[in-house]
This record gives structure tokens, sequence and C-alpha cells, in this order.
């Protein structure tokens, strides 16, 4: 599943592969056949194509016609030359075209002369009043075009003489009412199109006139409902076009007696649900859409649809979304959801959209080259970071034992954030390339919830902390005279209490999965952060109770202690200097937090505006959500080792002395080399002296004896 073959070869490509723009097969067939050309569009624009085409240049074959006019054989060309009635023609003509005149008016018969007139273009020309008797003689005409006119009113038969009509265009017009009456006559149409009129109600029996109609376009007008009587003739119908209206109720087997219908859009309505029954005979149906509708579908809902190539299902939630859903259209081809993820739960369709959530791709967990190089990077600077700080304070003695401890109990939740990482980059190389086959698996897995558990806690505790630490500081610097100031073992029991604040946080979601649903496992990252919220109500709630409830009070929190923090520094700046000196160990430390709590404002307020931006159905491109998830929110975590200690004043001097001790010992082996050479050469020397000296004696000695006497 989710693999495709390479035309006729035997070779076969993931879907990721087909219809991406370049050509991966042999043979060039994962490019073939792209285009959702299922239902009869496409024949649409084939027929319509030819019902404009103009022969080629001939000589004009007519006596009459306005020299404004272009004539090329019996067609004459009238557009745009200010007539404000149907002029005086050669009754040869076979095509007409009025558009963009004056024309008001037609009054009795004025077309009687043109028995050869095949097509005719009355379109832009404000008409209002149309006689009854207008297109009387007109047994010849088979394509009448008045669209984008001011007719409100036809009367009952004034097409009763067009016996041969194929296609009548009435679009943009204020109708308000129609009749099967008003068709009367129309026994050869196929084609009728009222597009962008004023449309409140079908008829009954709408096609009583028009055995033979086979495409009828009601797009755009006013239509609220649709009866199981409104198509009970339209034996012939395959083509139904009732995209952009109002429509909000579908009756039991409206659809029913269409059984030749391919082709039927109900996109953009009001419509809630669709009974089965109005879906279960349509054996034939090849295109559907139903997208753009606030729509609940059923797990059987396209049971009976297996000829279907084509499905539309855009902007529709689907909370019960399974592959038994459309596991019964085995010939789908084109499926357009409005998530990601949904494809997931179509692996047999060839072209599945969205291609992305912004996050994932089909080929691959992570979508583009710069997430997964950014995953590593800030995972290796999360992690090594953290540990390093941890280290370095664990070395390093503080007097404030109680606020180290803290500072290195925020770094193992902010590493919590690396290892999270850490195994998304390994997850997106395990599934490189394929990573659609197992999408579902993934997301459904207990290791992406775990991981996107591990990612709550981490982003909780550290949000927690962060408000503590500031709420301790704030406590020192407004009352410094009080006895807030937890001692350590306080400080042990709040830090406790946090950690399974966060941890009961994190794990609430996994208690009840029907309430919640999978909430850690709705994208590839397993991070509950969803543009669109998720379909769950408990989980929706939840979201938000989270990231505008207890985060945001947090930020509140945190930008009013600082605030307050400010006021109070001001004020002291006033007083004695033996009191300032008192405070400057905690002003500084104030300052410090300041920049912290600055990186989590610039982390936290782009989560905060997309929640917000949810509520109100906002369209949020899936890439904004990537970027929080991988970069914005994992860099606060990478930021706070450099903030908590490299860049201390505590720190560096420590440093310094750290550095400046080494340099010593340095200094005083170096010394002590130098030393050790000397006097060693020193005492080479005087050994070398020494015995040049007794050599010299013993020659003396020697020399005086030979001298003596025996």
């Amino acid at each position: 599943m989710g693999y495709f073959p390479c035309g006729n070869l035997t070779t076969c490509l993931p879907r990721a592969f087909h219809c991406d723009g370049a050509k991966d097969c042999e043979n060039g067939a994962d490019e073939d056949s792209c285009d959702d050309n299922s239902g009869w569009f496409h024949m649409f624009n084939q027929i319509h194509s030819e019902g404009n085409k103009r022969n080629e240049t001939q000589e004009c074959r007519l006596s009459q016609y306005p020299e404004r006019c272009d004539c090329n054989g019996t067609n004459l060309d009238c557009v745009d030359v200010n007539l404000e009635a149907v002029p005086y023609i050669s009754s040869n003509v076979t095509f007409l075209s009025l558009k963009q005149n004056k024309i008001h008016v037609l009054p009795d018969e004025v077309f009687i002369r043109y028995k050869d007139l095949n097509m005719l273009f009355l379109q832009h020309n404000s008409l209002k009043n149309i006689s009854q008797s207008a297109f009387f003689g007109l047994h010849q005409l088979q394509r009448l075009y008045l669209s984008n006119n001011s007719i409100r009113n036809l009367k009952q038969g004034v097409f009763s003489h067009l016996r041969q009509l194929k296609w009548l265009i009435l679009d943009e017009n204020p109708i308000m009412k129609i009749s099967p009456e008003l068709f009367t006559g129309l026994e050869s149409l196929v084609f009728l199109s009222m597009i962008n009129n004023s449309l409140e109600e079908l008829p009954p029996k709408l096609c009583a006139q028009m055995p033979l109609i086979n495409w009828m376009d009601f797009e755009g007008n006013h239509l609220k409902t649709l009866h199981d009587s409104n198509f009970l003739t339209c034996d012939k119908l395959t083509v139904l076009f009732l995209r952009d209206n109002q429509i909000g109720l579908v009756e039991e087997n409206t659809f029913s007696s269409l059984r030749s219908l391919a082709e039927i859009d109900l996109s953009n309505n009001l419509i809630t649900e669709v009974p089965l029954s109005s879906l279960k005979d349509l054996k034939d149906l090849q295109k559907l859409n139903l997208g753009y509708n606030p729509l609940s579908l059923c797990v059987d809902q396209f049971e009976g649809l297996q000829q279907l190539q084509s499905l539309g299902l855009e902007k529709i939630e689907i909370p019960n979304i399974g592959t038994r859903m459309f596991q019964p259209m085995r010939n789908l081809s084109h499926i357009y959801f409005k998530k990601f993820r949904y494809c997931s739960y179509a692996p047999h369709v060839r072209v599945c959209t969205p291609l992305t959530d912004g996050l994932s791709s089909f080929e691959n967990l992570l979508a583009s080259n710069v997430l997964r190089v950014f995953v590593w990077v800030i995972a290796c600077v999360t992690c090594f970071g953290n540990i390093f700080v941890i280290g370095m304070r664990s070395l390093i003695q503080s007097e404030n034992k109680t606020h180290t401890m803290s500072i290195k109990i925020l770094c193992c939740a902010d590493c919590l954030m690396g290892v999270y990482l850490f195994f998304i980059g390994v997850s997106d190389v395990k599934y490189r390339g394929q990573y659609k086959k197992y999408a579902l698996l993934w997301m459904e897995s207990l290791q992406c919830k775990s991981l996107g558990f591990l990612a709550m806690l981490s982003t909780e505790v550290s949000v927690l902390l962060l408000t503590y630490l500031t709420l301790e500081k704030y406590l020192a610097i407004v009352f410094p005279f009080s006895n807030f100031r937890p001692g350590k073992r306080q400080t042990l029991i709040i830090l406790i209490t946090i950690w399974i604040v966060g941890f009961i946080i994190a794990i609430i979601p996994f208690w009840n999965e029907d309430f919640f649903g999978n909430y850690y496992g709705k994208n590839g990252v397993c991070f509950p952060l969803y543009a669109d919220q998720t379909e769950e109500e408990g989980g929706k709630r939840y979201s938000l109770g989270i990231f505008l409830g207890v985060n945001l009070l947090a930020f509140i929190i945190i930008v009013f202690s600082y605030v307050s923090m400010f006021c109070s520094i001001q004020k002291t700046a006033l007083r004695t200097s033996e009191f300032r000196s008192h405070t400057h160990r905690d002003v500084a430390v104030a300052n410090r937090f300041f920049f912290i709590v600055l990186s989590d404002a610039v982390c936290w307020i782009p989560v905060f505006l997309l929640k917000i931006l949810s509520l109100f159905n906002v369209e949020i491109p899936g890439t904004v959500t990537s970027w929080i998830v991988i970069f914005i929110l994992p860099i606060n975590s990478a930021l706070n080792p450099i903030l908590y200690t490299l860049t201390t004043s505590f720190f560096k001097e420590k440093l310094k002395k750290l550095l400046h001790k080494q340099r010593r010992k340095s200094i005083f082996r170096t010394d002590r080399k130098s030393l050790s050479t000397s006097i060693v050469w020193s005492e080479d020397a005087v050994v070398h002296q020494s015995s040049f000296a007794l050599g010299c004696l013993n020659m003396k000695t020697f020399n005086d004896s030979m001298i003596q006497p025996t």
C-alpha cells in the first residue's frame, strides 16, 4: 500500500514520487495522468472550445450586415459596436455574436428570418425583456448564450420553438424562480447553465421537459434545500453542479434516481449530513466533491461508490477517520483532504492533497532540509549545553546553594527537550524516503506518544520553574526584609511539586483516549500544538487550557513581577549605599533573569498568537507551526545554559581564577624545569672544573715526583 507501478513496468514507486514534477520511472509513467480529469469537466472544456472556434478566414457570404461588424463566411461578429437593437442581416447567417452591446429588449419574432442560425451570443447586453415569441423561427439554433444580462423573469414557452437547442446559458442573471414549463420544447437540450443567478429553490421534476439533459450547473445561487422530487425525471443526467449555494438540508433519496450520474459537486454549502441513501445507488459516479461543508461523515458514507475516481473533502474535519472509510473505493485516484495526516488513511490513492502539513511530507517525516539540520543542531546545543551547565554548577561552589539547585533542575527539564529532538531526528532518518508508508503506525505508536509526553513535560516544567524563580527574585527585591525566602528543604519540596504538576499535565491525555483523542499523535513530530486545534472536544479544551491558560498566566506573572522589580530597583537607587550593597547581588540576579524571561517571551508569544488565531478559525500555514515546534520553542532550552551560567559575572570570575591558577601552575612548572636545568648545568660545570683541577694536581704531583731524586 502506498506504492504504485510505473505503467506497464514491474517497478513500483512510493506515492511521494508520483506527480512531483520529476520523472522517476524510466518510461515517465509516474508523471502521467496527474491532472484530475475525472468526471466530465475536461469534456466540457473540449466542447466549449470547439463551439467558440472559428473557421479560417473566408470571404464574406452575407450580403447585408452593419459596417461596424466583422464578417467571415456566414459568421458575423458585432461585438461592442453600440447596437441598441438586433440589426438587419442576411438570412443565411449561421453564427451571430451580439455581445457587449446595448440591446435591452428582444421583441416578437426578431430572429424569424434566420432559419440557418446555429449559434447566437447575446451576453453583456443588459437584456431585461424577452418576448415570448422572440426566438420564433430559429429551428436550427443549437447554442444560445444569454449570460450577464438583467433578466429577472422568463415567460413560459419562450424557448418552445428551439427544437434543436442543445446548449442554454443563462449565467449571471437575477432570475429567482424557474418551473419545468419554462423549458417546454427543449427536448434536445443537453446542457443548462444558470450560474450566479438568484434561484432559491429547484422545482419538482425539473427535467420533465428536458428528457436528454446531460449537464446542469446551478453554482452560486441561493438554494437552501434539495428535495427527493427535484431530479426524479433526470434519467440521463451525468453532471450536476450545486456548489457555492446555501444548501443545508439534503433529503433522503435525493439523488437516487440519477443512475447515470458521473459527477456531482456539492462543495461550499452548509450541508451537515448527506444521507447514505442519497449516494448508495450512484454506481457509476466518478467524481464527488463535498468540500467546504460543516459535514459529518459516517464510516460507511462511501460504501457503494466503487467506481469513484475523485473525492473532494477539503476543509472537512473527520474525527472518526479510518482506513475502512475509503477501502470500498478501489478505483479512487485523487483525494483532497483538509489535513495532510488524513492521507495516511487512504494509502491506495495515487494523488492525495495536501502534500505536506509544513512538518512532514509523503516522503519524509521532516519535510525540508532546513528542518532536518535545525533539529540536530538544536538537539546537540540543548543537550550538551545543559549538561555542561549542570557539570559546572556542580564543580563551582556557590554561596546560594538553593538557587544553584533550582538552576540545575531547570537544566534537567531543558535537557529533556534536547532528548526529544534527538529522537525526532533519529525517526526522520529511519523513515527517510518512505515516511507515508509508516506515518499512521508512527503517529499512533507508543514511541510517538512518549516523545510527545516528554516534550510537554519539558515545556511545562520549564515554564513553572521559571515562574517560581521569577517570584523568588521578586520577593527578594520588592520585599527584601521579609521572611518569604524558602530554605533548602522548602525549595526541594517546591521543585518536586513542580515536577509532579508537569508530569500530571503531560500524562492526563493518556487517561481517556475517547475524550482526548490521540492527543500527541496528530503530526509527525508528536507535539500537541495545532493551528487548527484538535478534533476531539476534550483535546481542544485541554490544549487551550494549557497554552492559553497555564502558560499565558505564567507569562503574565513573570512580566508583572519584572515590572515591579524594576520599579523597586529605581526606588532603591535613591537610598543609602549601605542598603544598595545589600541588594546589589539580588539586582544582578534580577538583571540576569530579565534576559531569560525575554527569551521566553520571544518563544511563547508566537504560541499564544497561534492559539488565539485558531480560536477565530484563521488559516495558518503549516510551515508556521513547524518553525514554532522545531525552532522557536526548543531554542529557549538551547539558550538557557548561556544565560544561566556562561555569561554570568560569577561564572566569568570563577573561570578567570581557574585559568589564572592553571597559568600559574604552568609557569611554576616551566620555572622548575628551567631551574633544574640550571642546577644540572652548574653541577656539570663544577664537576668538569673539579676534574680538570684534579687532573692538573695529579700532573703536578707526577712531575714533582719525576723531579725529585730517588
